[in-house]
């Protein structure tokens, strides 16, 4: 008898507890020796729901991945719209409206190098746009053929654009980036299909068939037929040797359908049916992690947005949830430390206050006051180690105090008093940078703090004031904050100078931060509930705070944070855990 030691080069391991995950294969198999079963990693497929879209709509164009998507144009009841929307992996926020308002057209490339064309106006439209993950530009040449319900593959450079209209087409056109050339057409005329894959490579699923055709970048072959034939309307994902598709009408009798089919280059395969049944929906993504979205369940235009992901690993989510509240309901306070061991002091209750309080994971317990009672200072430290510096008492104030976990004792005096200013660092090598209004001028002052001196130090290059701050020294961030309006400016410091980098998504000000300079969470503020990631260059969308807020203090890092205070003024805290993608372990059994 061949053993598994023989076929995979591994022996089962006797475990008391399952092993951590996060770099398991699939087929790894152990015993576990507390539960008494055998387990293995196994691949799981399912849907899931994601956020609703802000406007709901059928037929647009979309494109781009599961985690930074955008679908553009559409029907929303009763008329067309030419809005964007552009997907985070986490929510939906605005992006830049289309030049053509149309429905019924298709799209392909990605988020930030996306191509629109086709669609019906009405009439049948050759308008071919692309975007560039801010706003989109029309091309004046446009298909040779107008037309809508087509589908598309490729990217904004390398396209394919094939069948569609209400009389089918079997039309076929390539794109190089600037024009469009007929080629060979599909061996049968289709509408309201979609499509996969490269524009050398594509697949073309759906239409008055169960064929589906395979492009190999000259002409068109008929391969193996779906499951369930999709009559129309369906959305696809993945790559010509690797798709899926799902949703669309089945016959008989035009039937809204939720099915979901996966190919493997030879054969396709039943697959999780999506959770809402509807047509005319959005596709985008692989075949492992595929996006649905938006789509007609008549008479009601959907919102609805679901996550398709076939791995043998849990979807990385990443949440708030509610943690102990402080004892003192405030806002405008500073706060430092970790999720298990954090600080928060001073702010704004009816008026300022000096209170300290620690905070263990679960409850806030009183620390020492602070010798000056302020708002608005900055913050630095560690619970044991934390560093409180400017602030507004009945002035802005220059003051800087230290904590040793029990007593606050004063430090330097910065050069330059402020107060909503930013602040990072440690007790021995804090920075300050930004601040001031009401009443004074902005400034783009920098200092740093080696323990007892304040000195000078690189200047922002946007002076503003309600900014937040997370990271080192010598490796600070700066972002957020107002200047004549509420800016998204980020800006990393070196040492010795500000350099800019990706906007946040959201602008905002009098909002917290947290984590370091490669790995930075932002939330709250003007904007309201909203959280953001930072990974050194740009900026996600991610869940929201349960209780939206400005003037809120932060601590931690981006994947363990805490948030605490704010206004409306709250005594509220919030503990966020960052995305903790794990494998997930699977009984086997016998029958």
């Amino acid at each position: 008898m061949t053993t598994y030691n023989e076929l995979a080069g591994l022996r089962v391991n006797y475990l008391s507890t399952d092993p951590t995950l996060n770099s398991g294969n699939e087929g790894q198999v152990w015993y576990n020796s507390t539960s008494g079963t055998l387990k293995s990693l196994v691949q799981i497929k399912a849907w899931s729901a994601g956020s609703n879209l802000s406007t709901a709509r059928r037929a647009g164009a979309s494109m781009g991945t599961q985690t930074a998507a955008a679908y553009a144009g559409g029907q929303a009841a009763p008329a067309y719209v030419n809005n964007t929307e552009e997907y985070s992996g986490y929510t939906w926020s605005a992006g830049g409206n289309l030049n053509t308002t149309r429905a019924f057209l298709a799209g392909a490339g990605t988020q930030t190098a996306g191509l629109a064309f086709g669609g019906e106006v009405p009439p049948d439209s050759a308008a071919t746009e692309e975007y560039d993950g801010s706003a989109w530009t029309s091309n004046p040449t446009g298909l040779n053929t107008a037309r809508r319900d087509l589908a598309g593959a490729g990217i904004q450079t390398a396209a394919l654009a094939f069948g569609g209209t209400s009389t089918p087409t079997a039309v076929t056109e390539s794109y190089n980036g600037s024009t469009w050339t007929s080629v060979n057409s599909l061996n049968t005329g289709r509408a309201g299909l979609s499509g996969a894959g490269i524009q050398t490579a594509a697949l073309a699923i759906g239409g008055p068939s169960a064929v589906v055709e395979s492009w190999n970048g000259t002409s068109w072959t008929n391969g193996p037929s779906l499951v369930t034939q999709i009559e129309s309307s369906n959305a696809a994902a993945g790559i010509q040797t690797n798709a899926i598709t799902y949703g669309g009408f089945t016959p008989p009798g035009i039937t809204l359908t939720a099915v979901t089919q996966q190919y493997d280059g030879s054969v396709w395969a039943t697959a999780p049916s999506l959770a809402t049944a509807r047509r005319e929906l959005g596709g985008d993504g692989t075949s492992q992690a595929a996006l649905a979205i938006g789509g007609y369940t008549p008479p009601t235009f959907s919102a609805a947005t679901e996550e398709y992901n076939s791995t043998i690993f849990s979807p990385a989510t990443g949440a708030w949830a509610s943690g102990g509240n402080l004892n003192t309901a405030r806002y405008f306070l500073g706060g430092c430390g970790t999720q298990t061991a954090g600080l928060a002091f001073g702010g704004l209750t009816t008026v300022n206050t000096n209170v300290t309080e620690e905070y263990d994971g679960a409850t806030w317990t009183p620390g020492g006051n602070m010798g000056t009672t302020r708002r608005g200072m900055g913050s630095a430290g560690t619970q044991t180690a934390g560093l409180s510096f400017g602030g507004f008492t009945t002035v802005n104030t220059n003051v800087t105090e230290e904590y040793d976990g029990s007593v606050w004792t004063a430090g330097g005096n910065m050069g330059t008093a402020r107060r909503a200013l930013g602040g990072t660092g440690i007790q021995t090598s804090g920075l300050a940078f930004g601040g001031t209004p009401p009443a004074s001028p902005l400034t783009n002052a920098t200092e740093e703090y080696d323990g007892s001196a304040w000195t000078a130090g690189g200047n922002m290059g946007t002076a503003r004031y309600g900014l937040a701050g997370a990271g080192l020294q010598t490796a600070g961030l700066g972002f957020g904050g107002y200047t004549t309006a509420v800016v998204a400016n980020t800006e990393e410091y070196d040492g010795a100078s500000w350099t800019s980098s990706g906007n946040m998504n959201t602008a905002s000000y009098l909002l917290a931060g947290n984590g370091i300079q490669t790995a930075a969470l932002a939330f709250g503020g003007s904007s309201g509930n909203t959280t953001e990631q930072y990974d050194g260059s740009t900026w996600v969308t991610s869940p929201s705070l349960s209780t939206g807020r400005s003037f809120l203090a932060g601590a931690g890092t981006q994947t363990a944070g805490l948030a605490f205070g704010g206004n409306p003024i709250t005594a509220v805290t919030e503990e966020w855990t960052g995305p903790q993608t794990t494998a997930t372990a699977s009984t086997l059994t016998t029958s």
